[in-house]
């Protein structure tokens, strides 16, 4: 009998550890993929490669998902997710506010309140990046109000979220086309995004989340793979020539 209990316990324990450890990655884990894309623009000094809209679909997509649950309950663990996601995204538009402006040839300055489509997220200041989050969350948040005992405006804002997460990649996807190469990305974000998508994917399969969070993931983990395989076409069959500028070798040698 004592063996037994002896057994019991320990299961009990490692069973506390995998939760403690899976909370954790879902909590951070999907932080870490920007770390060494991070590390890379302030070392290079050099954002060209890394598209600042994936910071556009991560903020919107974790502001809808906040607001997604005050109509319909999930983990509160997915709620503390999008904070420290949304103030990650800051961090990095930061950074390459920063980097660009002080690069960039142009004088001219563009600001949110200008109110010009063809300058929309590509501001000068990283306060009108902040200016803009905040107009939307307050317009989203005021909407939600209103709308808030409709079970189908609640459902689509769901799905609007996880949906508009799903296409993170998209940005990076179509820049990496433009370029015609992957320099200047970090290909250790990109595996990581795809580590962290499957996981992710994983976890809301294994707790039962609403539909549209494990639907849209595995969309998420079909554009992580457009990309890397975007990295093995363009590495092998190169459509531009190399630049020989310090600032991009030294990114590509970071890869």
């Amino acid at each position: 009998m004592e063996d037994e209990e002896l057994f019991d316990r320990a299961v009990s324990v490692v069973n506390g550890l995998v939760s403690w450890v899976a909370a954790g990655a879902m909590v951070f884990g999907g932080v870490v993929p920007y770390i060494p894309q991070y590390r890379d623009i302030r070392r290079t000094q050099n954002a060209e490669g890394f598209s600042t809209y994936v910071c556009l679909v991560l903020l919107v997509a974790n502001i809808l998902r906040i607001l997604f649950r005050f109509g319909h309950y999930f983990e509160t663990l997915l709620l503390w997710q999008s904070f420290i996601m949304i103030a990650t995204m800051l961090i990095m538009l930061n950074l390459c506010t920063n980097v660009r402006v002080a690069t960039e040839l142009n004088t001219k300055r563009h600001s949110f309140i200008d109110f010009e489509w063809s300058s929309f997220w590509s501001w000068s200041r990283f306060a009108d990046y902040v200016q803009c989050v905040v107009a939307f969350t307050l317009v989203a948040t005021y909407i939600t109000y209103l709308l808030l005992d409709y079970a189908l405006f609640v459902e689509t804002l769901g799905f609007l979220a996880v949906f508009t997460e799903a296409m993170l990649g998209t940005p990076q996807l179509y820049c990496n086309y433009q370029n015609k190469s992957t320099e200047g990305m970090s290909i250790k974000m990109v595996l990581m995004w795809t580590i962290g998508d499957t996981f992710k994917t994983g976890y809301f399969l294994f707790t039962q989340a609403p539909v549209q969070f494990w639907t849209c993931g595995l969309l998420q983990v079909f554009v992580d793979f457009a990309i890397l395989s975007q990295v093995y076409y363009y590495s092998r069959y190169p459509q531009k020539p190399v630049s020989h500028t310090v600032s991009h070798t030294t990114s590509a040698k970071a890869l």
